[in-house]
């Protein structure tokens, strides 16, 4: 298996805690294969009775009726059915699952695949494989609360389940969720002003469609497909040096601003280098290629890498574009779904053409190190000085070459010279990025036996997709990485164009309501969980393809239905009912991804420098943190420019070392696909919010422009600070705590001027020469409270 065991073990208890939650699902009703009996057997006992024949017990698959009813399942008849007496027996030896598995099934558990047994064992085919198509919309009770056919699927199951929406949010919250959603960052206090006061019906969608044509919507969706793909800044291994890549980084920015349509987005960075219309775009968008990890030791195998690089791609482009988990079948058949061993290098055969392994014999530890193919990528400006240049130069040398003997051509040597030195230094200031080429003469690729990569005894195998999905037609040649593209997006009879298309708007749905409508973003198999409205589910995949896969659309469907216009507050009854919100009674309220803290604490400031595109910037971080960094070794230095605040995306991605904040705030080093950030809450995030210099400087900031608001007391200050940070006003609560507060800190800073001194001193940003020091001191420390409310970082 490719995943840690901690995040294998995580997967294996979402399936349960769902069905738990999920009312309606196991005690009571009709059962459902895919629904109730598939995740019990997946994952009490598919890893000896499964798909992967190398470790099957007894000959026995129950992942399949016609195994299963041979032996161990008799329909209609479970006293005379062995899998019901031997999940029943209280013989410890008989017992299924055996105790050294760590396995047991519950008494309810019993009962449940007893009664399915009772009523006649039928099988479904899993969902995740049978490609979507458009359902009927339910009709519902309440037909003026539903905005659009969304709403249709979320009330009708509401109404099962005995359940009501939650009444509409405030117009307030809903700019803040809506621009946090859409771009990442929260609503100036006129944006919101402006809102409110707007009583057009149509403002909401004016507000949507504003947002979505934002510049910071592409920062903001990228943000989410980084994560996917494993963008990082460094190699990864050994010396985890820096490698040229950002210009890939722009690149998705760029194509999520422009709205590229998802298939086309799929093929230019699948096989960018490939495609008849290949220009500088769709090359630098071919870097997906090359963002996994490699190593630049001098003294690694080149057979063993070829065969991690080749496994890290396949992981990557299952998990990213199939939502599955084929690193699982690297060494032996997929325990939990049907994917083989074959699949899995027959996949990797895909990628055998790309031209990558220059650094097995010219690797260095320069910084950046030099990962051939690359290119040197210019601003429109510098392409602009460039080709005055190279005209300039060129004439000179058809006077130089053109000159009688004899003639004095010092001066055009000289104007050479220079203007040649000119270049260079416009050369050295370009940004460079990995691309791919194909090799005219792919690699071979065979089975490894248990992934061996010393072990050359298995069958060569050619580009395929995996066998139970289908076939490539290749037309009598080897496929091809843009096969594979086209594969994936294609929704004739044989590509996986609608399977693709309901992993996708699976995460776009999860972006909008803090859970996907199948639990396990990265995981649409065995081990993963169901859709709770597969039907939903269905009809978006559906409407994406059929809109051109255009994800403003869908984006906007969601946004504006009342689903995701709800509240977010749900009383003890409906928590207690459905504690993870999965049937979507109510918004959800969660903390902010670290990009968007970082972001919202940098914008209310004053202090964040919009910027599009340029190499990663390098924030303030602790003295001594890359000590543990070798060949070679390096000192992090700090940009002392603009470039300090800019917005997280753009953040340095040091995969051995990430940014304390970043991991604080559950960032992922992006050394594998990483779908779904964990949430966690722990004194380490209070913390850096209270004492990394950036929050500290950003603090100071705030403070001195809330004194600079003219003839304003006290409390008009605090209503400044607030509505800045929160978009309302405290309550009297917050207002006498935070006055108490600046009370004291004023005490505290006369009394210890240097103390002030030191936390004004914090940062690059000058401090006025005219300031009350004490004064702005004090007022810094309200600031560094106010964010640290938890409001502040959560999206509500």
């Amino acid at each position: 298996m490719s995943k840690s065991p901690r995040h294998v073990a995580c997967r294996l208890l979402v399936p349960l805690a769902l069905l738990a939650a999920a009312p309606g699902t196991v005690s009571g009703g009709e059962i459902e294969f895919n629904r109730d009996i598939r995740p019990l057997l997946s994952d009490r006992c598919f890893a000896c009775h499964g798909p992967d024949a190398t470790h099957r017990e007894a000959e026995l698959r129950l992942d399949q009726r016609e195994s299963a009813t041979l032996s161990a399942i008799v329909p209609g008849e479970p006293e005379s059915s062995e899998l019901v007496a031997r999940i029943t027996s209280d013989d410890a030896d008989l017992r299924m699952p055996p105790a050294d598995s760590g396995k047991s099934l519950s008494a309810a558990e019993q009962q449940l695949l007893t009664r399915w047994i009772a009523a006649g064992a039928e099988y479904e085919p899993f969902w995740a494989y049978v490609p979507p198509r458009r359902h009927p919309v339910p009709a519902v009770d309440d037909p003026a609360w539903t905005r659009s056919w969304i709403d249709q699927f979320i009330l009708a199951r509401l109404s099962a389940e005995g359940l009501q929406p939650a009444p509409e949010a405030d117009r307030i919250t809903l700019i803040r969720r809506l621009s946090f959603d859409l771009t990442g960052l929260p609503p100036t206090p006129a944006e919101v002003d402006a809102f409110v006061a707007d009583v057009d019906p149509m403002a909401y969608e004016r507000l949507v469609d504003r947002l979505l044509q934002s510049h910071r919507y592409g920062e903001r969706m990228a943000m989410m497909w980084l994560d996917l793909v494993r963008y990082a800044d460094t190699v990864g291994y050994h010396g985890d040096q820096d490698h040229s890549i950002s210009p890939y980084r722009d690149y998705v920015i760029d194509a999520f601003n422009r709205n590229l349509p998802f298939d086309r987005f799929t093929r230019e960075q699948l096989a960018g280098d490939l495609l008849a219309d290949s220009g500088l775009e769709q090359k630098i968008a071919s870097g997906y290629n090359r963002l996994l990890q490699t190593s630049h030791e001098g003294g690694i195998q080149p057979k063993e890498y070829r065969a991690i690089y080749a496994a890290d791609r396949v992981r990557n482009v299952s998990a990213v574009w199939m939502g599955a988990t084929m690193g699982c079948c690297q060494c032996h058949d997929h325990k939990y779904d049907p994917y083989t061993t074959k699949d899995f290098y027959s996949m990797a055969a895909f990628f055998a053409d790309i031209d990558d392994e220059s650094h097995f014999t010219d690797g260095d530890n320069r910084l950046p190190t030099r990962r051939k193919p690359e290119i040197e990528i210019f601003t429109p400006g510098q392409q602009q000085q460039l080709d005055a240049l190279t005209a300039e130069m060129r004439k000179l040398k058809t006077q130089r070459d053109s000159a009688d003997e004899g003639d004095d051509n010092e001066a055009i040597e000289k104007q050479l010279a220079e203007l040649q030195k000119q270049e260079k230094a416009l050369r050295n200031a370009a940004r460079r990025t990995m691309i791919t080429a194909a090799l005219e003469t792919p690699r071979t690729t065979r089975i490894l036996p248990r992934g061996n990569w010393l072990d050359d005894s298995g069958p060569i195998v050619q580009p395929a997709i995996p066998e139970f999905l289908g076939t490539i037609e290749a037309q009598n040649r080897r496929a091809t990485r843009l096969d594979l593209a086209g594969w994936l997006t294609s929704t004739e009879a044989h590509g996986a164009g609608l399977l693709t298309a309901r992993v996708m708007v699976n995460r776009l749905w999860y972006l909008c309501f803090g859970s996907g409508l199948a639990g396990v973003l990265d995981d649409f198999g065995g081990q993963g969980e169901s859709p709770v409205h597969p039907e939903l589910l269905d009809n978006l995949a559906v409407e994406f393809v059929e809109s051109g896969w255009d994800i403003k659309h869908l984006l906007k469907l969601m946004v504006t239905s009342a689903a995701y216009r709800q509240s977010s507050r749900a009383d003890a009854k409906l928590r207690a009912r459905d504690p993870l919100n999965r049937l979507y009674a109510r918004q959800s309220r969660f903390r902010l991804p670290a990009e968007m803290v970082r972001d919202a604490v940098l914008a209310t400031s004053g202090l964040l420098v919009e910027r599009h595109g340029g190499a990663s910037v390098r924030p303030y971080q602790p003295v001594g943190y890359y000590r543990h960094l070798n060949f070679p070794t390096r000192k992090y230095s700090h940009h002392e420019d603009q470039r300090q605040w800019a917005r997280g995306v753009y953040v340095h991605w040091q995969r051995q070392f990430l940014h304390p904040m970043l991991r604080a705030f559950d960032a992922p080093s992006r050394e594998e696909c990483t779908a779904q950030r964990p949430r966690s809450n722990t004194p380490l995030a209070a913390l850096v919010l209270m004492n990394d210099p950036t929050f500290v400087e950003a603090a100071r900031a705030f403070a001195a422009s809330t004194l600079d608001q003219q003839d304003a007391d006290f409390d008009a200050r605090i209503d400044y600070m607030f509505r800045s940070a929160l978009s309302r006003t405290p309550d009297d609560v917050e207002r006498s705590l935070l006055e108490s507060l600046l009370a004291d800190s004023r005490q505290h800073f006369h009394q210890n001027p240097n103390a002030a001194d030191d936390l004004l001193g914090v940062g690059q940003k000058a401090v006025p020469d005219d300031v009350d020091t004490v004064e702005l001191a004090a007022w810094t420390t309200l600031a560094r409270a106010v964010f640290n409310l938890h409001e502040m970082i959560t999206r509500n």
